[in-house]
C-alpha cells in the first residue's frame, strides 16, 4: 500500500509539471464584448465553470461592494464574517505574487491593472499560487456560499474565505480548500501588464491594501547601510524603515520581508530611486507595510536625497505634555467652543493637538498660528507638515482640519486677517492612530514678506461621531 501511495504521489507531481509546461506555451487572448469563450487549455472544467458563470445569471459586483458586505465596527461581536449567498461574482487582476516566498496561501485582486482604487484579499489553503494566479491575471471569483471577513479579529484586511470559524474574540473567514478554490476562483486567459499606482507613503492608507504601487524618491534609512531585507535574529517578519525626502524632513514607512523570503538575505540598496510594492498589513493589523513581490521591484541606483535647510522649522520637542500650547510666537485660539490647542509628548515625540472630546462644546473650532515667516530671505518655499489623527470616527468636509496661510495678519486678530486656504494630504479615520503622514510639497513660492501658517481644526464635544483628535509635527518651510 505504501508503495502505491509513493507511486499515486510522483504520478502526480509529473502530471502537475507537464500541465504547467502546457501552461507556459498557452497563447492568450482577451475577451471580447460577449464572447465568453475561455481556451480550453485553462481545463475543460474551468473552461466550462467560467463560460456558465459569464453566461449565466450571476450579477457582476465591485471589490468595493464586496468591501461593504463586511462592516467593521472595531466592536465585539460586530465584526463576524458574512455568508454570501447572493448569485453574484466579482472580477479583478492580481496583484501579489508569492513566487518569491513573500506571501503565503493568499493573494490580492485589485479592480483595474491601471489606476486601481481597490483591492481584496483572497485566503486559499495552496502554496505557489504564482503558478496558477499569475501577476496581472484577470480571475473572476463566484461568490456564492463564500464569506467575507477578516482572518485575524481586526486586522482591517477584508478577506473572501471559503468558511469561517469561531472563537472567544469573534468570527473570523478561514482558507478556500481545493474544492472551492477550483469551482470557485476561475481565471481568464487574460493577463495585463499591471501598472503600478505612482504615489506616496502619505497618500497610503488602508483602502490602499493589496495595491501595487511604486514610491519614488525614496530610500533605505541612513542606518541601514550593509544590512539585508530580514534580520537573521528574528524569527518571522523583518521591518526595515525606507524614507522620502520633504524639506526639512522624512516621511517614512516600513517594508517587511518575511522569513520564508528567497531573497531575504539580499543585501539593501544604498542609493536612491523607486520601489514597487503591495500595500500590506502587519501580522496584527496595527501598522500599514509594503510587501516585494520581488527584489528586481526595487531600483536604487541614484545618489541619496539631502535635506534642505529651513526658513522655517517647529518639531514640538520642547513641549509639556496635556498643557495648553503656549510656544514663543505661536498663537493659540479658540474661535467656537472653549477648547484649545495642547501640548502632547509621547517619547521620544512631541506634538501640539487639538481634540474636542469630553469639551461638552456642540462645537469647537481651534486655530494654531506659526510665527511669521521672512519670504524674502530665499525663493521657491514650500511648506511642509506631518499630521495624524486618533479615534476620528467619520470624515467630513464640514469637520476636520484644515491648513491657511496669510500675509496680512497682524499677529492677535485671528478672525480679521485674509486666509488663503492650502491643499494638502490629512488622515482619514482609515488610517491607523497616531500615524504621522506627510502633508505632501504646498508651493508657497508667489508670497512675499511675512508670511503665517495656520492650523484649523472643527469638531464636537457632544457629536461623538466628531470628537476625534488631530496631531501637527515637523512644519517646515524651506527655500533654494
Amino acid at each position: 500500500m505504501k508503495k502505491l501511495i509513493l507511486t499515486l504521489m510522483k504520478t502526480n507531481k509529473i502530471f502537475t509539471l507537464f500541465t504547467i509546461i502546457a501552461m507556459s506555451f498557452a497563447v492568450t487572448s482577451c475577451v471580447q464584448d460577449d464572447d465568453y469563450t475561455v481556451p480550453s487549455s485553462l481545463g475543460d472544467e474551468e473552461n466550462a465553470l467560467l463560460n456558465d458563470l459569464l453566461s449565466g445569471s450571476a450579477i457582476e459586483v465591485t471589490i468595493d461592494q464586496v468591501k461593504a458586505m463586511y462592516l467593521v465596527e472595531f466592536d465585539p461581536g460586530d465584526n463576524a464574517a458574512v455568508l454570501i449567498d447572493e448569485d453574484i461574482y466579482v472580477k479583478g487582476y492580481v496583484s501579489s505574487s508569492d513566487q518569491t516566498g513573500n506571501f503565503f496561501k493568499e493573494f490580492y485582486i485589485q479592480d483595474s491593472p491601471t489606476n486601481p482604487t481597490g483591492a481584496i484579499k483572497i485566503a486559499i489553503d495552496q502554496v505557489d499560487t504564482y503558478n496558477q494566479y499569475n501577476l496581472g491575471r484577470e480571475v473572476y471569483v463566484n461568490l456564492n456560499g463564500l464569506y467575507v471577513g477578516e482572518q485575524r479579529i481586526e486586522d482591517g484586511v477584508i478577506t473572501i474565505g471559503g468558511d469561517s470559524e469561531t472563537d472567544q474574540f469573534g468570527t473570523t473567514v478561514v482558507r478556500l480548500n481545493e474544492i472551492q478554490k477550483s469551482r470557485q476562483v476561475l481565471r481568464s486567459p487574460t493577463t495585463e501588464v499591471m501598472e503600478p499606482l505612482v504615489t506616496t507613503f502619505s497618500q497610503l492608507t488602508a483602502n490602499s491594501v493589496g495595491l501595487l504601487v511604486s514610491i519614488e524618491n525614496v530610500e533605505f534609512a541612513d542606518n541601514l547601510a550593509g544590512e539585508a531585507y530580514f534580520d537573521p535574529i528574528q524569527s518571522f517578519d523583518t521591518q526595515r524603515t525606507l524614507q522620502a525626502c520633504e524639506g526639512a524632513t522624512y516621511t517614512t514607512f516600513n517594508l517587511e520581508t518575511s522569513s520564508f523570503a528567497n531573497f531575504k538575505n539580499n543585501p539593501l540598496p544604498l542609493g536612491n530611486g523607486t520601489i514597487t510594492a503591495v500595500v500590506n498589513k502587519t501580522f496584527d493589523g496595527s501598522s500599514l507595510i509594503l510587501a516585494l513581490n520581488s527584489p528586481d521591484d526595487v531600483d536604487m541606483t541614484n545618489p541619496r536625497c539631502a535635506l534642505l535647510t529651513p526658513a522655517f522649522f517647529e518639531d514640538f520637542q520642547d513641549v509639556q505634555d496635556n498643557s495648553n500650547l503656549d510656544l514663543p510666537g505661536w498663537v493659540n485660539f479658540a474661535e467656537v467652543g472653549g477648547e484649545l490647542w495642547t501640548e502632547q509628548y509621547f517619547d521620544p515625540i512631541g506634538t501640539a493637538e487639538f481634540s474636542s472630546f469630553s469639551t461638552g462644546d456642540s462645537v469647537n473650532i481651534g486655530w494654531l498660528i506659526s510665527p511669521g515667516i521672512d519670504m524674502d530671505a530665499q525663493s521657491g518655499e514650500i511648506l511642509n507638515f506631518k499630521t495624524a489623527q486618533h479615534h476620528l470616527d467619520v470624515d467630513s468636509e464640514d469637520n476636520g482640519i484644515k491648513v491657511f496661510v496669510s500675509t496680512d495678519f497682524d499677529g492677535t486678530d485671528v478672525l480679521g486677517a485674509t486666509w488663503e486656504e492650502k491643499t494638502a494630504t490629512f488622515p482619514t479615520s482609515s488610517n491607523s492612530w497616531y500615524d504621522l503622514i506627510g502633508s505632501g510639497p504646498i508651493d508657497l513660492s508667489s508670497y512675499t514678506g511675512t508670511l503665517y501658517v495656520a492650523f484649523r481644526v472643527t469638531g464636537s464635544g457632544t457629536n461623538t461621531t466628531l470628537d476625534g483628535a488631530f496631531q501637527i509635527d515637523d512644519v517646515s518651510v524651506v527655500g533654494l
